[in-house]
């Protein structure tokens, strides 16, 4: 008997890109930046860091690589939370919105940290009015599905519950009309998890 799926989203979800954003800066530039506000939803926000020109950006992106990617810190709380949901009877797959040359280095990730995840799916990020994410979630069928960016809510079928993580509100696109996609919200993927066991 097939057990029900949960969908998880990676960074600010299940592992820590904010803080490993800041790690990556050094790596391109050389010193660790200065953190200017922990609440901040974006990382640039979140870190003193100057805004980089093209030549800046692209320098700075290329260090998004695969150790990058394989090397992010959990969210706190959220290693527990996942085996947490698989002690009751779920299974899990992280829909993530990489890149798909990255796939493999984040399947890695989250293995080496003893995330109880044997797939990621990677969407690539392309904005628009659906989420990139849209396709994956409708061939997986889960019974929930937990982002922590509001506009990747857009476009998924009805019958799956839609979990939005809040994390940090500064500067938070989890706001407006959009709201009413998520059928719940949590500050965490712990908080999700004590939620939906609860149930």
């Amino acid at each position: 008997m097939t057990k029900p799926l949960i969908a998880l989203d990676a960074d600010g979800v299940l592992l820590d890109f904010n803080r490993a954003y800041g790690s990556a800066w050094q790596r391109a530039f050389g010193a660790h930046p200065r953190e200017r506000d922990p609440m901040a939803y974006w990382p640039m926000d979140r870190w003193d860091v100057e805004r980089l020109d093209d030549v800046g950006r692209d320098h700075f992106r290329a260090h998004f690589d695969e150790l990058f990617w394989s090397t992010l810190h959990p969210e706190p709380g959220a290693l527990d939370a996942c085996h947490r949901l698989v002690n009751a009877g779920f299974d899990l797959v992280c829909v993530s919105a990489l890149d798909s040359e990255f796939e493999a280095a984040r399947l890695r990730n989250l293995q080496d940290h003893g995330f109880p995840i044997q797939r990621v799916i990677a969407t690539g990020n392309a904005e628009g009015p659906r989420s990139p994410k849209a396709d994956a979630i409708a061939r997986l069928r889960p019974t929930a599905f937990v982002d922590d960016y509001l506009p990747y809510l857009r476009g998924l079928p009805p019958q799956v519950h839609t979990a939005l993580v809040l994390r940090a509100p500064h500067g938070s696109p989890n706001t407006g009309e959009d709201m009413r996609l998520a059928h719940s919200t949590h500050q965490d993927l712990a908080a999700f998890a004590t939620a939906w066991l609860a149930r």
